[in-house]
This record gives structure tokens, sequence and C-alpha cells, in this order.
């Protein structure tokens, strides 16, 4: 499918797939980052399923790691393994698709899941890049309940000490956590102010949810010189339905079969306009 936008909802459904098949998952975040994996992993990343033990391959961490649901959707289109192995073994019992990243699976560089280590373990992937003289990326995504974690600031510290400029980092601005709204939590705002301050190229993505907007921030990124960059991409939790939009109790949670109903109808339509624009 060409059309990223669409391609974005296609995913979405499967993932909403996954998850009630596995009666189990963060439906939330996988929605809010769709469009941010897509724009990554099919206009972005040199990386497939052919080149995954090439030593200059892009590198991606999904430091954000319970929203897995929607990465399986997103290396499964890639063709790192069949969706539908993923939809009938996820979260079963001795499955090695679990809900969180695992590198035993073909495709994902680390485990991760207990949050604040995917950035620090990029400012080691691309340090290493630089001492070794090789030209690739590296890419993270963090969600902004995350960045209550302390070790996030000691890597944003490091990469700009050490001038990462192959390092990009995306933080899923969603504003919802399991606790509820961000702000409540643990204020991160003005989290532009906070990373300009730690040394990095800030771009702010008013829509996150957008293609276009991302393919220009991360071009934007590729272009930054002597600093890593940071997107800052507000989304919108459960994007896709208004079912799930903007709602806290949709972080981690399965549809029940009205909801569900409902979700599948909503996702198709969208899909459908895009597909037609």
């Amino acid at each position: 499918m060409s059309n990223l936008k669409a391609l974005a909802y296609e995913m979405r459904e499967r993932t909403i797939d996954i998850i009630v098949e596995g009666k189990t998952g963060h439906i939330g975040g996988d929605m809010s980052v769709m469009e941010i994996l897509t724009e990554l992993y099919f206009d972005q990343m040199n990386i497939s399923p052919e080149n995954r033990d090439d030593p200059d391959r892009d590198k991606f961490v999904m430091s954000k790691g319970h929203s897995m649901e929607a990465y399986y959707a997103v290396l499964a289109e890639k063709g790192f393994f069949p969706i539908e192995e993923v939809i009938e073994k996820f979260s079963k019992f001795g499955s090695k698709y679990i809900g969180h990243p695992n590198n035993k699976l073909p495709g994902i560089e680390m485990n991760s899941g207990s949050l604040g280590h995917g950035l620090p373990v990029c400012v080691g992937m691309a340090l290493a890049a630089k001492m070794n003289g090789q030209g690739y990326r590296t890419y993270t995504v963090m969600g902004d309940g995350e960045l209550a974690e302390g070790s996030v600031w000691e890597g944003a510290m490091a990469a700009s000490h050490y001038k990462l400029d192959n390092l990009c980092a995306v933080v899923d601005r969603n504003r919802l956590q399991i606790s509820g709204n961000t702000e409540d939590v643990m204020a991160h705002d003005d989290l532009h102010e906070r990373f300009r301050a730690f040394g990095w190229h800030v771009i702010d993505v008013a829509d996150g949810n957008d293609i276009s907007q991302l393919k220009a921030a991360f071009e934007e990124a590729k272009e930054t010189k002597g600093k890593p960059t940071v997107l800052i991409a507000n989304t919108v939790k459960g994007k896709g339905s208004p079912v799930m939009e903007n709602k806290a109790g949709w972080h981690h949670k399965v549809p029940n079969q009205e909801e569900l109903a409902q979700i599948r109808k909503d996702l198709k339509e969208r899909k459908e306009a895009l597909l037609h624009e």
C-alpha cells in the first residue's frame, strides 16, 4: 500500500486484531504512535528483513515498549514475521510474541518496557557509529509519561555532550498515561525548553498523527549537524476512533463487542477516506 496514511489505519486494524485475540494490550498508546512508526519504517529508516544483520543498518529502539502491539503490526507489514502468527500467538503461554519488545524476534534491537532505558541505549548506539566511522542513524520513541525517568535526562545530557547528530528521539506526546493526565502526574511543559537546555535541536510536530508533518520533521533532523534532535510529536491517545480518543481509561484495555464493532467501523471509514484522497 503506497499510501502511508491509509497504511497506518490498515495496521491499526491489525493491532486491534492482535489485542482482541490476545485479550490484552496497551491500545491507547498503540494508536497514538502508529504514524510515527509508519513514517520511520516505510520512509525514513534503512532497515528491512534483508539487511537486518548489516552493521550499517539504521537502529531503532521502541523505548515505550508497552506499545508493542502496534510495533508488531509494523514489523509484520515490513516482512519480519507473518501477521497471522502474531495474531494467533500473541500473549499466549510460551509464545515469543510477548507484550514488550523481545530481541529474540527478527527486527527488534533490544528488549524494552522498563521505561527510561531506550534513549540511553540509543546514545551508545549512536556514539558507536561515530567512533567506528559508520553512517547509520539511530532512532527511539519515548512516551511523555516516560520522561519522568531520570535516566532519560542522563541520556539527553550525554547525547548533547558527544554531539550525536546521528541520533533522533521522538516523544509520543499524547498527554495521557496509565494514571491520568501526564501534566497532573508529573508535569513536562515546556518540554521544548527542557530539551533545548540539554543542548538538543527541538522540532515541534503540531500533529504527530500526520505523516507529512512527520516526514518534514525527520528530514530536518537529518540535516541538523552538531547536536541530537528530538521531535515533540503532539498525538492523540487512542487515535482512530472517538470510542478511544483522548481517554486515559484506554491506556490498557480490551474493547467489548459493542466498542469493538464501532472501533472497526471508524478505522475502516478513515482508511477508505485516505485511500481515495
